[in-house]
């Protein structure tokens, strides 16, 4: 297990993921909810408000910028994104993907993966993954309770997925030596209502409605970091309680 003294010698990286089981989606629907999740992130912060698409192969082809949201390049985007062996027929049940960079330096890179329309039949067919800044002015900005609470959010709203979470690599890759689940409670959690009902948690954790959709978990109001043993101990807490109440189905390792 790796210890908090060496999480120190490193800088916490963070990241916000949405996952959601098979959902068969077009082109068109996959476009339409890129473009209101895009949207939504606009409005959280300036860094997270120009993408521009990453091209296919990485390195090649000149920049596409995704906003304002453009839904026929979008869809045109999410079409050319099926999987597929080379030169074969498009593999349709594995989903479309696309992914976008912003506009910032190299110290406020921001990246997306955006896969969608899959029906394979795994717990985690699709995913949107934003990966965040992790030092400078834009990681001060981005990297509190409040913005992540929003991008969070934003994820469930525009993606409805069964869950999402906005955490630190250091956090997900902890080994608790114990049973696994198959979720990972960060520092920000959203959990569709169809998972079950959220418990009472303790102070200092919040808990927030998404509409009628789901519920917002939020651990710390300062930045949480694995760095911090009382952080890793509400977090395990916050964890037990919901896997106790059957929120967190465990799975065999």
């Amino acid at each position: 297990m790796t210890t908090h003294a060496e999480f120190r010698a490193y800088p916490e990286t963070y990241y916000a993921g949405a996952y959601w089981g098979p959902r068969r989606e077009s082109p068109e629907e996959c476009a339409q909810r890129a473009a209101d999740f895009l949207t939504r992130l606009a409005a959280c912060d300036p860094l997270l408000a120009n993408w521009n698409k990453i091209p296919k192969p990485r390195g090649k082809g000149r920049k596409t910028p995704l906003m304002p949201p453009d839904l026929p390049l979008l869809t045109e985007a999410f079409r050319r994104g099926v999987n597929r062996e080379p030169g074969g027929p498009p593999i349709e049940h594995l989903g479309l993907t696309v992914s976008a960079y912003n506009d910032g330096s190299r110290q406020d890179y921001v990246s997306v993966r955006m896969h969608c329309g899959s029906y394979e039949q795994n717990k985690s067919a699709n995913v949107c993954v934003l990966s965040l800044p992790s030092e400078g002015e834009g990681a001060e900005r981005i990297l509190t309770a409040s913005v992540l609470t929003e991008v969070t959010r934003s994820m469930a709203l525009a993606w409805e997925p069964d869950w999402a979470v906005a955490m630190s690599h250091a956090h997900r890759d902890m080994d608790d030596g114990g049973d696994k689940a198959d979720i990972w409670p960060g520092w920000v959690t959203y959990l569709s209502h169809h998972r079950g009902t959220v418990p009472p948690l303790p102070a200092p954790v919040r808990i927030e409605l998404v509409e009628d959709k789901g519920t917002l978990i939020i651990l710390t109001p300062e930045r949480f970091t694995v760095a911090n043993p009382d952080h890793v101990a509400l977090a395990r807490r916050v964890r037990e309680l919901l896997v106790r109440a059957g929120f967190m189905p465990l799975i065999s390792s």
